[in-house]
């Protein structure tokens, strides 16, 4: 089954990649000869990645999926939310949003947190959502080089390591974006 990934980013390309079955084939936006930056201009996960997967479905006429992932921060209100990867600014500089979101919850001990990843698949022009969520703590400094965004902050409940300082293998057994994953290969694999 053929799916097209609506994104440039190819740490979600990886991670997603690494949970397929082998019978999923993802073609990335760049191998659908498509270079646009989807604009993600709406308040919440679940309407960016309905814009995203509807422009791509659009665009192709092929089965489609988007996801959109946020950081919620409890003593922030739930910020950064659906503004995480432009925290800091439209550069989506994950080194300058680590840094504003430390200095926000300097001082707060309140540090509980969630990553949250709703999915948006079209297939055969109807619309299917999966949310996959992670709850955790976010710490006081980043430690680990793997992974990316804000993932040198993050420690998952059930663990005691930053996602960055883990493997792919070990951040899936806790990803939120894995769980979405999963809940739409157990629909795909419904038909």
């Amino acid at each position: 089954m053929n799916l097209v990934f609506a994104t440039n980013n190819n740490n979600k390309v990886l991670e997603i990649r690494k949970v397929l079955p082998a019978n999923f084939v993802i073609t990335t936006l760049k191998e659908a000869g498509i270079f646009v930056d989807i604009p993600e201009p709406h308040e919440t996960l679940q309407a960016n990645a309905i814009e995203k997967v509807d422009y791509i479905f659009k665009s192709t006429n092929q089965n489609a999926f988007a996801e959109d992932t946020g950081l919620h921060v409890e003593a922030l209100n739930g910020e950064p939310g659906v503004k995480s990867a432009r925290y800091a600014g439209s550069e989506k500089s994950d080194a300058k949003n680590i840094e504003l979101l430390l200095k926000n919850l300097n001082g707060v001990e309140n540090r509980n947190a969630n990553f949250t990843t709703i999915i948006a698949l079209r297939f055969n022009g109807s619309l299917h959502l999966f949310e996959g969520v992670c709850e955790g703590k976010i710490i006081d400094h980043p430690i680990g080089e793997n992974g990316f965004g804000y993932d040198p902050i993050f420690i998952p409940n059930g663990s005691t390591k930053t996602f960055a300082q883990m493997t792919m293998d070990e951040k899936n057994i806790f990803s939120h974006r894995k769980k979405a994953t999963k809940k739409l290969i157990d629909f795909l694999n419904s038909f």
